[in-house]
């Protein structure tokens, strides 16, 4: 089979992104998500699943479940015997350490120095860490996101990868958010990411807010607030991220992926809300895919 190349001096102006996350069949989440977004805004995506499941766990109960740890070692193998190469990889949820090592080890064979990295943390929510995360997950995290050059964790996983209390209130000023960032860059020498996205800040106002730090481009922190939508919906985080990725991959400005990014989620999250979609089956993106096309 004769090789599409990436846009790296290849036959096609194509990008090539390996996604590392669940496949989760019903309820538009993860790689349901991710593969149509970054499709649609003209990047190659290769999935790389890490478990295989009938639907999300949000709301639906016996669900059919499988790890897929194993196969992500010989899936890469692969990849390696066909000497792929990516313009970035992007990873989500793990869940449990060797997975964790597995993509810590997919980074080093297959990103060289102008592959884009980008890591969400996904720890936990609401101040808290999910079940399924122990000690261990949370020392390998910190140990993975060394290798991010953008990292996108929730406010609950900033303070998380930081040993910061998380705020009572759940309210940060722009300020605290600012020193938040700065400290997820140096991170006592741990952190690799030069580019942070905090997202689902509360601020004053009724409002949602994104925080986005660069170490290498003016204005070094920025503040990006809407008002909440009624519903959170499975999905939106993902789609947020694949979106911000896509456009950075399109050479497109920090501040301005972030806002489109930003924009784009809460204008399909109240699309969805409309229509007293329930929040289970997750955030209805499909209608916006011709709007992702033309970004």
């Amino acid at each position: 089979m004769e090789r599409i190349d990436t846009g790296r001096g290849g036959r096609l102006p194509v990008r090539r992104v390996a996604a590392i996350h669940d496949l989760s069949c019903f309820g538009r989440c993860a790689l349901t998500v991710i593969l149509p977004v970054l499709s649609a805004m003209g990047n190659q995506t290769v999935p790389v699943p890490t478990a295989l499941l009938s639907s999300h766990t949000g709301g639906f109960n016996d669900l059919y479940f499988r790890d897929l740890t194993d196969s992500m070692d010989e899936i890469a193998k692969h990849f390696d015997r066909l000497s792929l190469d990516f313009d970035a990889v992007y990873t989500g949820f793990l869940g449990d350490e060797r997975q964790i090592r597995l993509v810590e080890h997919f980074i080093e064979r297959f990103a060289d120095e102008q592959t884009l990295v980008m890591i969400d943390p996904v720890m936990g929510d609401d101040g808290k860490l999910y079940s399924t995360y122990t000690d261990q997950l949370c020392r390998g995290m910190r140990q993975l996101c060394r290798h991010a050059d953008v990292l996108t964790p929730n406010l609950t996983e900033a303070c998380i990868l930081t040993d910061t209390p998380y705020p009572e209130a759940e309210l940060l000023t722009e300020a605290e958010a600012l020193s938040l960032s700065q400290r997820l860059c140096e991170g006592l020498q741990t952190y690799g990411a030069s580019r942070i996205v905090i997202t689902g800040l509360r601020c004053y106002g009724k409002s949602l807010g994104t925080y986005g730090y660069s170490e290498q481009e003016a204005p070094n922190g920025f503040l990006y607030t809407q008002q909440m939508v009624a519903h959170s919906y499975p999905g939106t985080g993902e789609l947020f991220a694949s979106i911000l990725l896509g456009m950075l991959l399109k050479g497109r400005g920090f501040e301005e992926a972030v806002r489109v990014s930003a924009d784009m989620t809460e204008k399909t999250m109240r699309y969805t809300a409309q229509f007293d979609t329930p929040i289970r089956d997750g955030v209805a993106f499909e209608h916006f895919m011709g709007e992702l096309a033309a970004l």
